[in-house]
Formats: C-alpha cells, sequence, structure tokens
C-alpha cells in the first residue's frame, strides 16, 4: 500500500464493526416470525400459480426419479433392500433429498432474487432462506401422498420404530438450514455459484445414500461420512426406524447431529457477519 492509498485508509478504530448477539437475532426472527409465513406462502402461489398440474409438482421429480433408480439403477448395481421393496426404499431416500435440494437450490439463491425487498424493506436478511426452507417443508409433505399410496401398493406397512421420525427430522432440517444460509450469503458476492448450485447438486445426489444404502460406504469410515454429510445418517435413520424396524444407529445419528449444529452455528455466524454487505453488493 502506497504512503497516499494509506492516508485514505480510516482507522482501525473508526471502523464500523458489526457485533454478533445470537440472542438478539433469534429475537428479531421470533419478531419476523410474520413474515417468514408470508414470504413462504407467496414463494408457493408463485411456484403453483400458473402450473396446470399444481401441487403435484411436489412429487413428480422424487416419483421419476425413483422410477429412473427401479428401472436402471437395479440393472447395473447389486442393491440389497431385503424384505424391502426398492420403490419404497429408494423414494423414502428421495424424501430427505428433496427437501434439502429444494431448500438449498431456492434458498441458496432467495437473496438475489429479493433485491426490491433488501433495498427498500429493513428485516433480518434470513428471513428470506428461512422462507424457502419452510417452502421445501411443504413441498415434502405433499410428497408424503404418494409415499403411502407405494406402501398400500406394495402392501409394507411401516415400523412401530417410526416415533424416532421427528428426531432424525431435527437433524435433516438444521442441516439443510445451514446449508441453505451459507449457500444464500456466498451466492450474493460470488454470482457464478448460481450456476453451479445445479451441478453440485446433481453431483451430491449421487454422493448420498439415496438410491443405495449406507452400507455401500466402508464401516470404518462411515462416521466421518456422515459428519461431513448428515443427510446420509438421516436417510439411513429414516430408513431402519420406518422399514426396518429397527432403532437409529447412533453412533451416526450423533456425530451427524453435531456436525447439523455446528454448520448452522458457524453458518448463521457467517451469514450475520456478511449481511451488512448484502445490500450494497445485491
Amino acid at each position: 500500500m502506497s504512503a497516499a492509498e494509506a492516508e485514505t485508509v480510516p482507522p482501525s478504530h473508526l471502523r464500523f464493526r458489526r457485533p454478533f448477539r445470537p440472542t438478539d437475532a433469534v429475537r428479531q426472527l421470533f419478531h419476523a416470525r410474520e413474515l417468514i409465513r408470508t414470504l413462504a406462502e407467496r414463494e408457493l402461489r408463485v411456484r403453483y400459480k400458473q402450473a396446470v398440474l399444481g401441487l403435484a409438482w411436489a412429487f413428480i421429480t422424487p416419483l421419476a426419479l425413483t422410477l429412473v433408480f427401479s428401472v436402471f439403477i437395479r440393472r447395473v448395481a447389486t442393491i440389497d433392500t431385503g424384505e424391502v421393496p426398492y420403490p419404497v426404499f429408494a423414494y423414502l431416500g428421495l424424501l430427505p433429498w428433496t427437501f434439502f435440494s429444494t431448500s438449498v437450490s431456492v434458498g441458496g439463491q432467495s437473496l438475489v432474487q429479493n433485491i426490491p425487498l433488501l433495498n427498500r424493506v429493513y428485516c433480518p436478511r434470513e428471513v428470506f432462506p428461512l422462507a424457502s426452507v419452510m417452502v421445501a417443508g411443504f413441498d415434502m409433505l405433499v410428497a408424503l401422498v404418494p409415499f403411502g399410496a407405494l406402501l398400500i401398493i406394495y402392501g409394507f406397512l411401516p415400523k412401530v420404530t417410526s416415533y424416532w421420525v421427528p428426531v432424525l427430522l431435527v437433524v435433516q432440517v438444521v442441516f439443510s438450514l445451514a446449508v441453505a444460509l451459507i449457500v444464500s450469503a456466498i451466492v450474493v458476492y460470488l454470482r457464478d455459484l448460481r450456476h453451479a448450485l445445479p451441478i453440485i447438486l446433481q453431483l451430491g445426489l449421487f454422493a448420498t445414500p439415496v438410491a443405495y444404502g449406507l452400507d455401500a460406504v466402508p464401516v470404518s469410515l462411515q462416521p466421518l461420512y456422515v459428519t461431513l454429510n448428515p443427510l446420509g445418517a438421516v436417510i439411513d435413520g429414516y430408513r431402519r426406524v420406518v422399514l426396518y424396524g429397527l432403532a437409529p444407529d447412533w453412533g451416526l445419528v450423533l456425530p451427524a447431529a453435531v456436525s447439523a449444529l455446528l454448520m448452522l452455528s458457524v453458518g448463521y455466524y457467517l451469514f450475520k457477519r456478511m449481511e451488512t454487505g448484502f445490500a450494497d453488493v445485491a
């Protein structure tokens, strides 16, 4: 830095530093809960308003992928699902994956797609990716209808151990929200990520045990795998408790839960630190 440039740089004690207080941030989010609901309703109406099939699009994608997996994947790979029909096995894995994919793809672009609101209205910026996660949750609820139909068609009943599903759902939501927050903040500053995101998610679909089971990953590497990708433990947990009548593998679920919570904490901190420049850069 030259002497002339050094003279134009303000002293460190005059530079603005926005403090991050988690309690204040959570309080602001609580007060903005109606705004989150309104944004989610708006996004749902815009998405399905002029679509001929309407809400059916929420489950067409997982159904189509289930068909592709059933017809092609099983012909080139040996996937042992035991007594569980493979379409049921695959569709149950696609439910959390579709939730995650929608949360990240839509939530990741939620800030840049709401530039007018960013520039004119003050609100906690995280309401936009949060609303997208809510929309993904609604889509997942709709997609449960075909899953019930598959269970009836194949005469397969969910196991009693399905009461563990809410625990796994919490890990799924925490991880999806963490990634959505991180991606949405980065996209504001690095627009190229918008174009790379579909490719990354497509690769992630095959890197996550959706079309196959978690047993495809060596046992010694599974704890590390679910720490890096908590969705693997979530999908495996759903299959264990809903399809096989087993308790979740806590040796995998606990590391995944801790990792997801850590990602959310770090991601939210980074989001709030980068928030001050959103309006200027966007």
